[in-house]
Parts: C-alpha cells; sequence; structure tokens
C-alpha cells in the first residue's frame, strides 16, 4: 500500500443517474450509467443513493453494490492511451465516465482493501467487491472493446456496502477506520480473478474472505470446484450476464 490510503482524502465529486436510453440507435437497451454531479449533499441509505437508479436490479445495485467508486486518477491514463481515431473520448472529460458514484483523487485499486472501512460525511461504508466492468460500458464510450479494456488493465473501481446510512456530498472527508483484511487488495483480487486464475490458494483464501460480497466467495469456490474459469463473455460482449 502507497501513502495514499494513510491520508484523510477529500470527496471530489458525488454522483448520480437516470435510467434512459444507452444509445441513440432506436433500440432498446438502458442503462442508469451516466451520472452526473449532486449539488449539494444527499442521503446514502442500505441500497445506494436517494435519486440513484439502475435499470438492472438483478445485475446493478443492491446491498452490496450500493456506492460505485472510480478514481479519477485513472482518467489521465485512459485519455493517453486512447486509441489513435477511436471515438468516445469526449466522455472522460469529468467525472461520471464510469458510471461511479463517488470520485476521488489520490486513492486506487492498489491502495483499498477489501473490508476497508470509511467515514464519508455523515455515512460509514464498507469495500465489499471491485467492479466487473460489463457490456454497457462499449456503448457508453462508442468503443467496442471497452468492458475488456477496463477489465484487462483492472482499472476497475470498486463497490461499498452501508454500514451506517447518512447524508454525503462534495467536500466531505474521507476517513479510513478499519482495515481488517490488510493482505487483500482490491487490486490483488482482481489478478487472482483475471490473471492468476488458477491459483488455488488464493482461490481457497479469497473463498473465506468474511468481508468479500458472496458473489464473488461463490466464484472462487465454483473455481475450486470445478477447476474451470467461469464464461465472460456475456458479461463483457452481450446483453445478458453479471455485473
Amino acid at each position: 500500500m502507497n501513502a495514499a490510503d494513510h491520508r484523510v482524502l477529500t470527496v471530489d465529486t458525488v454522483l448520480t443517474g437516470k435510467v434512459a436510453p444507452l444509445c441513440d440507435d432506436g433500440s432498446s437497451k438502458t442503462s442508469a450509467i451516466a451520472k452526473t454531479p449532486v449539488d449539494g449533499r444527499v442521503w446514502l441509505g442500505e441500497t445506494g443513493l436517494a435519486g440513484d437508479q439502475q435499470a438492472e436490479l438483478k445485475i446493478h445495485g443492491g446491498p452490496e453494490k450500493a456506492l460505485h467508486h472510480y478514481p479519477f486518477d485513472h482518467y489521465a491514463t485512459w485519455r493517453h492511451d486512447w486509441p489513435a481515431g477511436a471515438s468516445g473520448l469526449a466522455t472522460l472529460a469529468q467525472a461520471g465516465a464510469f458510471g461511479e458514484n463517488v470520485s476521488t483523487s489520490g486513492l486506487t485499486e492498489a491502495d483499498v482493501c477489501v473490508g476497508d472501512v470509511y467515514r464519508i460525511g455523515g455515512a460509514i461504508v464498507q469495500v465489499s467487491q471491485p467492479r466487473q466492468p460489463c457490456w454497457k460500458l462499449n456503448f457508453r464510450f462508442a468503443r467496442a472493446d471497452m468492458s475488456r479494456a477496463v477489465q484487462h488493465t483492472r482499472r476497475t473501481g470498486w463497490y461499498y456496502r452501508v454500514l451506517e446510512a447518512g447524508e454525503i456530498g462534495a467536500g466531505d472527508m474521507m476517513e479510513r477506520l478499519a482495515r481488517p483484511h490488510a493482505q487483500w487488495s482490491v487490486e490483488r483480487l482482481l489478478r487472482v480473478v483475471y490473471v492468476d486464475r488458477d491459483d488455488r490458494q488464493s482461490l481457497e483464501d479469497m473463498a473465506k474472505l468474511d468481508a468479500l460480497s458472496p458473489s464473488w466467495r461463490k466464484t472462487a469456490t465454483r473455481r475450486l470446484e470445478s477447476g474451470e474459469v467461469e464464461s465472460w463473455s456475456k458479461r463483457l460482449d452481450g446483453s445478458a450476464g453479471q455485473s
């Protein structure tokens, strides 16, 4: 962990979104991935921010994905690495491009561990899992490989569960209160799931990680039992699957 995760950080932006058409091609695809900054303070409850919506409640949102945090630190890297001639670059002009609810600078997947407890304004939250990119990012950025690029680079962001509801807003201090699993950074989890996919010892440890969301623990258990890696194609390329 670098020094960043020992600092009290400031929340730069809090964002919410409404369900709307995902693209203007006349299709029925909808999403609330386009988030915009909230003016003032907003209530953060067990299932998320007041006024924030999700198009597919079986996949997005819920207690284990109540709040999505994406590091604004990654934006400059995305812009620098953007393929020449590819459209969608303008989407990276401001926070909210990745469907995040919280934007900060100075905190990345390397600095955050599953189970970390933070006070944000009047709320207390706990890191529950990394974000798994889905196919809607491809439409959001007008780039067919965007979901795979997010997964490959492991610049995914992460989710919180809400331990204590309260109001939050831009300018709030973000203070870490507890770290029960210092050896399990979000970066490490992403590496186990997407890179070192047959590391049985790590999978065994991951399956027993109590602060990790049940769906991620089940992924580890299934791999151990089957000896196979689950398919990602529907989530990354199709209109179904898990995210």
